[in-house]
C-alpha cells in the first residue's frame, strides 16, 4: 500500500470561469509519463495546446466535467466547482489531488495558487479544460452566428459585448453574469 506521500498527483484546473457564454470545463489529470512543454494553458499558443492535448490524452487518466450555462445560472460557479471537485475526489481516490487556486469549496482538496504553471499534472489539466472548452465554443460559433464565439470563446471582449448589444443574448449566454 502506498503512503500518501507516494500517491500519484492528480492535477485539477478549469476553463471558462469568467466567460459570459458557454460551459465551465473542469479537468482532472493523472499523468502516466512525463510530457515535455507543459505549462499554464494561457501561456501556450492555441496550436501548442492542441498538440499537447493529444499527448496528454494518450498518456494520462483524465476526466473533464462540463457545466452548462443553465447549470451555472441555477447552481452558481462555486457549487459547480464543488461538484466537480467531489467527482474527482471520488474517481481519483488513490491520488493526491491538487487544485489550482486558493479555494477548495469545502472538499478538503489541496490548493496552490499558480499550480497550473508549476505542477505538470495541473498544467495538463489546464490544457485539457481549455482545449475541451474551446472546441465546444468553436462548434457553438456555427450554431450562433454573429457572436464570434470561435474567436473569443465567450469571454467579455469588445467584439462579444458589441454582438450582445446588437443581437441580444443567445441560448448559451449566462444570465447570472
Amino acid at each position: 500500500m502506498k503512503n500518501k506521500s507516494d500517491a500519484q498527483i492528480c492535477g485539477i484546473d478549469e476553463a471558462g470561469r469568467g466567460a459570459l457564454a458557454g460551459p465551465l470545463a473542469v479537468a482532472a489529470c493523472v499523468l502516466k509519463r512525463e510530457i515535455a512543454g507543459l505549462n499554464d494553458s494561457k501561456k501556450l499558443t492555441a496550436k501548442r495546446r492542441e498538440e499537447l492535448f493529444g499527448q496528454i490524452a494518450k498518456n494520462s487518466e483524465f476526466l473533464i466535467a462540463y457545466f452548462s450555462n443553465e447549470q451555472i445560472d441555477e447552481l452558481g460557479l462555486s457549487e459547480c466547482l464543488r461538484r466537480a471537485l467531489r467527482l474527482f475526489k471520488a474517481h481519483f481516490a488513490g491520488c493526491e489531488l491538487l487544485y489550482d487556486g486558493n479555494a477548495n469549496y469545502g472538499t478538503g482538496i489541496k490548493t496552490m495558487i499558480g499550480a497550473d504553471g508549476k505542477v505538470a499534472q495541473v498544467s495538463a489539466a489546464s490544457i485539457l479544460a481549455k482545449v475541451g472548452r474551446d472546441t465546444l465554443m468553436r462548434a457553438w460559433d456555427g450554431v450562433y452566428e454573429g457572436y464570434g464565439f470561435a474567436a473569443h470563446k465567450g469571454y467579455g471582449t469588445k467584439v462579444h459585448l458589441s454582438a450582445i448589444a446588437a443581437r441580444g443574448y443567445c441560448d448559451i449566454h449566462r444570465k447570472s453574469f
